[in-house]
């Protein structure tokens, strides 16, 4: 559970705070903390929601790989609530749950296929501060992926590290997601199993 954020939580009101409580409800159970603190500037809340919301509907990037270049640029990061979320969405969609927990020790793990890992290797370039992305890492996933898709790939880590960063940044945590649907915990990048708090 999350240990307390760096900016208090405050009350979300008003008829769009009414409706994000019943939807957060709805998803989570609960109304994640994250909301809360993001509640005390709803316009904010609202527009990295809405662009949120946006980018759940590009469709050229196949789903677990999206899913996977989330969860490699929310570990690498730091955030363990974008960790947790993303594990706990993946479970609701119907993705590769085996393989989205092992994305924090992707490196380490034999279950990523060499697509996959060309991603996570890109998505840690693009997230890097400078970034690292190289000639070399662009051109093979243009061959393999197509310009649609690698611009899509590009622009979803980019928004991951922008939610990413804002989180880590407000000190929002892992609310313990899947846990509440009995996922089995996230492996670490050192090879132990833990909680996704």
């Amino acid at each position: 559970m999350a240990s307390g954020t760096r900016i208090p939580k405050t009350e979300i009101t008003g008829i769009y705070g009414g409706l994000v409580k019943r939807m957060s409800r709805k998803m989570f159970g609960k109304v994640p903390e994250g909301v809360e603190v993001m509640w005390q500037n709803p316009r904010v809340f609202k527009d990295m929601m809405g662009f949120g919301r946006k980018a759940e509907k590009w469709d050229r990037l196949d789903p677990n790989l999206a899913s996977f270049a989330l969860m490699a640029a929310a570990s690498l990061v730091g955030c363990s609530f974008c960790l947790d979320l993303n594990y706990f969405m993946a479970h609701n969609k119907g993705l590769d749950e085996a393989k989205a927990r092992e994305v924090p020790r992707w490196r380490e793990s034999d279950v990523f296929t060499p697509l996959e890992r060309r991603v996570m290797e890109y998505v840690e370039a693009v997230s890097q501060t400078p970034p690292t992305v190289t000639d070399e890492m662009s051109a093979a996933l243009l061959e393999e992926l197509g310009a649609p898709v690698l611009v899509e790939l590009a622009a979803r880590v980019g928004f991951m590290n922008a939610s990413a960063r804002t989180n880590v940044a407000l000190g929002i945590e892992s609310q313990e997601f899947s846990a509440a649907c009995d996922l089995k915990p996230l492996a670490s990048p050192s090879g132990d199993v833990r909680s996704p708090a």
